[in-house]
């Protein structure tokens, strides 16, 4: 197998210049670097991958941390890393997964120089791993934003506003009583920032149009969404508009909301806030609010990038949402009255 020093001798020139035709670190004229190229190629030279990341300072990997807490939908989250992996592609990048919710994966594969650049997944309110991302060399971007993201890079779906919408498409088909059914209580407790920036979102869009809403958190699985509805109704038995923040317990809201008596969408309206594929997938279409995981992943990635280049500074970049009306709103049931323009 031919070595960096083999290249040099055919080419008639020294072992660092055969580095800096590879790296591209320093200047190098156009005939040496043709035979240092053709050199290359005849004696089938590859540049072994832990001497290239040293020549050019770069790991060609970056680290993207999902958590796979119990509490999340690991169908949504794969969404994200398949966003931020094919993206990664794109710019001869590949990544390393990280599992775990602490900060000790990260500190390792930072400190080890085994990373590019790290990208992190749900981002809690008042996150504990912001400060030691903030001390890492790699820049960082969070897909979620915090309360203070000390100057780190976020992307995400700007849930607050999403919130709004949902709530605003019910009201504009005349529904004065609307409910939540959001994010398991675990996920509202330790105050993840898209469950709480979507809570906000929903109350007080509710109470600028003069509606009476509810919340009511609902644990991921058939059961919670069976418990979850049966709250609702038992809190609010007028409700005629609900929003589903819960992919997983999704499908059993519906269906529960039917088993008690109650007609989608005649009786009831359901918004669901979800990833596209997830709404169209049920067997009736679900009005929606889109949640873009892949586009999210792709621009965590263009982000990361450009900081590793140096190109972009610390910024924060919210999608509005966008909201699909399908078969399961409709205007309110006789007698709810009609939103005042």
């Amino acid at each position: 197998m031919a070595t960096i020093d083999d290249v040099a001798r055919a080419a008639g020139v020294s072992t660092s210049t055969v580095s800096y035709v590879l790296s591209g670190k320093r200047p190098i004229s156009a005939p040496t670097r043709q035979r240092v190229e053709r050199s290359i190629r005849d004696l089938g030279y590859r540049p072994h991958a832990g001497a290239r990341a040293l020549a050019s300072s770069r790991t060609q990997v970056l680290a993207l941390m999902a958590p796979l807490r119990a509490d999340v939908n690991v169908n949504v989250i794969m969404q994200f890393v398949t966003g931020v992996v094919t993206s990664a592609r794109a710019f001869e990048h590949d990544v390393l997964l990280l599992t775990q919710d602490d900060t000790t994966g990260l500190e390792r594969v930072a400190d080890g120089s085994m990373v590019d650049a790290l990208i992190m997944m749900d981002v809690e309110a008042d996150d504990p791993r912001v400060p030691v991302l903030v001390g890492l060399r790699q820049p960082t971007v969070l897909i979620g934003l915090p309360q203070d993201p000390a100057g780190l890079s976020c992307v995400d779906l700007d849930f607050e506003a999403a919130g709004r919408v949902a709530v605003r498409h019910l009201a504009e088909l005349g529904h004065r009583h609307v409910a939540l059914i959001g994010s398991p209580r675990a996920v509202l407790e330790r105050h993840t920032s898209y469950a709480d920036r979507m809570l906000r979102g929903f109350t007080l869009e509710a109470a600028a149009l003069g509606l009476t809403s509810t919340v009511q958190s609902c644990e991921s699985s058939h059961n919670g969404a069976v418990e979850a509805v049966d709250a609702v109704l038992a809190r609010m038995p007028a409700v005629t508009g609900v929003v589903v923040h819960n992919e997983v317990a999704l499908p059993a809201v519906v269906a529960t909301l039917r088993e008690r008596g109650r007609s989608v969408p005649d009786d009831v309206s359901v918004v669901a806030i979800c990833p596209q594929d997830v709404a169209i997938g049920q067997p009736t279409p679900l009005t929606s609010v889109d949640i873009p995981a892949h586009t999210i992943g792709r621009v965590a990635v263009e982000m990361a990038m450009a900081r590793v280049e140096g190109e972009q500074p610390a910024e924060t970049r919210l999608l509005a949402p966008v909201l699909t009306a399908r078969a399961t709103s409709a205007p309110a049931p006789a007698g709810q009255g009609q939103l005042s323009p």
